[in-house]
């Protein structure tokens, strides 16, 4: 009996251990504050861009957002994500970039509007701008389906974590892993 307790007592620490671990790794990502985003019109955007095109991975994929990255500068934003979930065009003019973006985020059903927003750095930069799709309020309880956070990580790295809100996330398992808009 004993026997069985001490080796419950350490598959339960080494399971504690692995969640500090994971929980503090990334050099803290956890413990730091993510980057800023303010929402911004479409005619502060000018530059060249790298365009991530994130999501529209089928017809009912609401978990799906643009970042345009200026190109040149110290930064690079990286999806935490598989590959297959995103591509980049590179060498986009600002207009051309926003225009791709808006087209790509509105293909679903539920589309309402987007949001355009600046991302800024520590020091209050603009580093790029995220173009994400707002959703009838009425077809999942909120218009704004989306966590979305930047990561400032090492060598100018943007680590981008992307998921669906925790309401929404439970409004998909209740209706077996598919999402109804209604229509």
């Amino acid at each position: 009996m004993l026997y069985r307790f001490m080796v419950v007592a350490i598959i339960i620490t080494m399971c504690v251990f692995c969640f500090i671990d994971v929980t503090f790794s990334e050099q803290g990502a956890l413990l730091k504050t993510p980057l800023k985003t303010i929402e911004v019109k479409e005619s502060d955007i000018q530059g060249t861009f790298s365009l991530i095109l994130y999501g529209g991975r089928h017809g009912n994929d609401i978990e799906t957002v643009a970042i345009l990255d200026y190109e040149g500068d110290s930064y690079t934003f990286e999806p935490y994500a598989p590959e297959f979930d995103y591509k980049i065009k590179k060498g986009l003019s600002g207009p051309d970039a926003l225009k791709e973006a808006k087209k790509f985020v509105g293909f679903h059903r539920s589309f309402w509007r987007f949001q355009l927003s600046k991302i800024l750095d520590k020091s209050g930069k603009v580093i790029g701008y995220e173009v994400r799709p707002l959703y009838l309020r009425y077809v999942y309880g909120t218009s704004d389906v989306m966590e979305i956070f930047y990561w400032l990580k090492d060598q100018g790295k943007i680590k981008v974590s992307i998921r669906l809100t925790p309401m929404v996330e439970r409004i998909k398992f209740r209706k077996g892993g598919e999402m109804s808009s209604g229509h």
